[in-house]
């Protein structure tokens, strides 16, 4: 996706040989253009697989999959993080090991929003070893749902998790594949 990409170099900053900052236009603040035009195009590329919901964890990855969402016509549900009052029982719960934060998360949703008959498009901001991934597929089979693909806005292909993916039979559609971050430059996969 070009209009990506160009924010990519633009607006980017590699910090590390593995590390990516797009909060400019990604993670922090955002830009509503290149938001809905992401939106459009997972639309685009998953148009044939008849989607009922599509499902993201808390929180980069709820504008990118807000889009689609929309442009799909069907509803959000996104994995929270946080437990809260409301979000106690009846639920759907994985773990989940973030690899910008260092951190492991209790991820969940209700079993409310997510039932048997479902099939699910999982949209995420990054790809990297694919924790966040695999979390979300495992809330999915809990329910009994179809995982009918990933879309990842920025995939870090240097990194394990989308081969690891694939490998598993998942369908991943990425915006932008980068292929190194090696001296302070983003090298993108053809």
């Amino acid at each position: 996706m070009k209009l990506l990409k160009e924010k990519i170099v633009a607006e980017g900053k590699v910090l590390s040989d593995e590390i990516l900052k797009v909060d400019a236009f990604l993670n922090h603040q955002l830009d509503p253009v290149l938001m809905k035009e992401i939106g459009a195009e997972f639309a685009r590329r998953f148009a044939d697989e008849k989607i009922t919901k599509v499902l993201t964890i808390e929180s980069s990855g709820i504008a990118p999959a807000l889009m689609a969402a929309l442009e799909l016509g069907v509803p959000l549900i996104f994995a929270r993080k946080r437990k809260s009052l409301t979000l106690r029982q009846n639920v759907y719960e994985t773990k989940v090991f973030s690899f910008t934060k260092q951190e492991i998360n209790t991820i969940t949703i209700s079993r409310d929003y997510l039932s048997f008959d479902d099939r699910v498009l999982i949209i995420d901001d990054f790809l990297a070893n694919g924790q966040a991934a695999e979390g979300l597929i495992d809330l999915v089979k809990q329910a009994g749902a179809k995982v009918v693909g990933l879309g990842i806005v920025i995939e870090k292909s240097f990194q394990q998790g989308g081969q690891k993916l694939r490998e598993s039979g998942i369908r991943i559609e990425s915006l932008a594949e980068i292929g190194s971050l090696r001296n302070g430059e983003v090298t993108f996969l053809p």
